[in-house]
């Protein structure tokens, strides 16, 4: 028998060393308890807490509080036993309920519609139209606030200027009789070109009590001049009116 040639330390024959496999982040599988436990309607979020030997030894779940908290615990140990194959003592299993929880998202747009509802003053028409002397119009403008509405009209000769203003001295007059505990005053109008585009600038005295105010508002002229002048008054006076409600 021919005795086998030693191989040097290092060569490639060396035998391969063995490394463990790396540690599972979830050995006992609690998270995918835990998915199924958060698919259950009703269910805000669940938590398991396992032993080191990987059994379960508790089980705490949040859900809405229209539930009834023992049928939540009987789909739970239905599901972990039809899904999982896990038979666990309904005493091992906490439920707690909270109030009506939604995401974020939706609160957001509540809370955007709930503003929108109380906007101070709210636009509701515009009319130009001929006026019976010649070379003038009649502007028309209706506001509305809370549950009243006020009604204003303005005369002014038939110009783009003269009609711009004419709205906005009538959307002033309308504020003026919306707000009996306040005084609103027409400053001046004017058009205004802007980044490539062309604007409504306003600016409208407040007077409320002893305290005079000069507010400024803007808008682009999208449909019509005029409208964009009552939208400009709007933009000028609504937060003043909304300190003072």
């Amino acid at each position: 028998m021919t005795p086998s040639k030693p191989v040097p330390d290092g060569s490639p024959e060396d035998p391969i060393a063995l490394t463990p496999p790396p540690k599972s982040p979830d050995p006992w599988g609690v998270k995918r308890v835990e998915n199924l436990l958060t698919s259950l309607t009703g269910v805000l979020s669940a938590r398991v807490v396992v032993t080191p030997q990987g059994e379960v030894s508790e089980i705490h779940v949040l859900t809405q509080s229209d539930l009834d908290a023992k049928r939540v615990v009987r789909n739970i140990e239905s599901a972990l036993m039809a899904q999982l194959g896990m038979r666990i003592d309904h005493r091992k299993i906490s439920v707690a309920q909270t109030a009506d929880v939604r995401p974020i998202e939706a609160l957001q747009r509540e809370a955007i519609d709930e503003r929108a509802k109380r906007r101070v003053v709210v636009f509701q028409g515009l009319e130009v139209r001929p006026a019976e002397r010649q070379q003038r119009v009649l502007v028309h403008v209706k506001l509305s606030f809370q549950d009243r509405q006020a009604e204003a009209h303005e005369q002014g000769t038939d110009t783009p200027r003269n009609r711009m203003e004419a709205a906005a001295r009538a959307a002033a007059a309308c504020l003026d009789e919306l707000l009996p505990d306040n005084s609103i005053a027409l400053e001046g109008a004017q058009l205004i070109d802007a980044f490539d585009r062309k604007f409504v600038l306003v600016a409208v005295h407040g007077l409320g009590g002893r305290e005079a105010q000069l507010l400024t508002g803007t808008c682009e002229i999208r449909e019509s001049a005029e409208q964009s002048a009552v939208l400009a008054v709007l933009d000028a006076t609504n937060r003043w009116v909304d300190a003072r409600r």
